[in-house]
């Protein structure tokens, strides 16, 4: 593939830096694009000295670097890695095959069949486990590592993300917002290293807000989901109200005002359900349509290169 473009988020990264694009420079690329998050050691002269283009993030947090960096960038397809040497450059490679072949606009790699001794600590691996198995619960999509630094997007997709998220749960948003786009999301297996230098991921509070995100993006992938939830649990609540009225009544002792909260909560647990049946409804009507847009481009681009061909031929 012609123009793809390395994109690299970086801070404090000089004992790996060098390494990484010297990797990818030998696998053939050398448009690659560092965004360093203000560094205070040598990150940024490293990958100038190694022919790297590098932009100095004018906000905070890895989520805002890859935000601006995809402003700047115009590459047909851009590989996001992380700075610290973790990911194998060799692996490119599979990340661009299924865009290649035409298979996905969004290629994930999947760290978790393939990581060395030591690169994830036992709370890390449990945590990315969890994570993972929740948003295939709540989301119903067969991916294993959403929580990945190294993967490959077509400018179709990362040119028409809705990007908001300024810390470590961008890669979260990455891969629900092409999901709620419309864009095909794969995983291929990768090799996944002990990283040099201090991780900068905090896992509890990091953990946690990786979780909260899962949740709260579910409103732009399936509104239906996300309302689901909330009506039953005011429903569950209305239930235990419910019996507590019952069980008191049986008792001879009324809870008029509670009796009506009960009423309140069940009924407006259903019309939450219900509001959230026809936004789903919406919200998918609206994806088979982007799908039809996309794949009606395609065909158009399809065209235009044949005719582009045969006028050649022609001359």
């Amino acid at each position: 593939m012609k123009d793809v473009c390395i994109l690299i988020p970086t801070l404090n990264e000089e004992r790996s830096i060098g390494e990484v694009i010297e990797g990818f420079k030998r696998e053939g690329f050398s448009n690659i694009f560092v965004i360093d998050g203000k560094s205070v050691d040598r990150t940024r002269e490293i990958a100038e000295e190694k022919g790297a283009r590098v932009v100095i993030q004018t906000g905070r947090g890895k989520g805002q670097a890859i935000i601006e960096a995809f402003q700047m960038i115009n590459s047909d397809v851009v590989v996001l890695v992380d700075g610290d040497g973790s990911y194998i450059p060799e692996d490119v490679h599979k990340l661009l095959e299924p865009i290649k072949k035409g298979i996905a606009e969004h290629v994930i790699g999947n760290r978790l069949v393939g990581f060395e001794r030591g690169a994830f600590t036992k709370l890390n691996l449990i945590g990315n486990k969890i994570l993972n198995w929740i948003f295939r619960l709540i989301y119903g999509v067969n991916l294993h590592d959403i929580l990945s630094g190294y993967r490959a997007l077509k400018r179709e997709v990362y040119k028409n993300l809705d990007l908001k998220k300024h810390g470590f749960e961008i890669e979260t948003e990455l891969t629900v917002e092409t999901l709620a786009k419309g864009f095909k999301v794969v995983e291929v297996p990768i090799a996944y290293r002990k990283r040099e230098g201090r991780t900068k991921l905090k896992p509890i509070r990091d953990g946690f807000k990786i979780a909260m995100t899962i949740y709260e993006l579910l409103r732009r992938y399936s509104p239906g989901r996300y309302f689901l939830f909330i009506g039953l649990f005011l429903i569950f609540l209305g239930v235990l109200s419910g019996v507590y009225v019952v069980y008191e009544w049986f008792r001879n002792i009324s809870h008029d005002l509670l009796a009506i909260l009960t009423t309140l909560l069940i009924i407006g647990g259903l019309q939450i359900i219900i509001f959230g049946i026809i936004s789903d409804f919406v919200s998918k009507t609206n994806v088979e349509i982007r799908r039809e847009l996309i794949s009606l481009r395609k065909e158009i681009e399809r065209l235009k290169e044949y005719e582009t061909k045969g006028n050649r031929e022609v001359v």
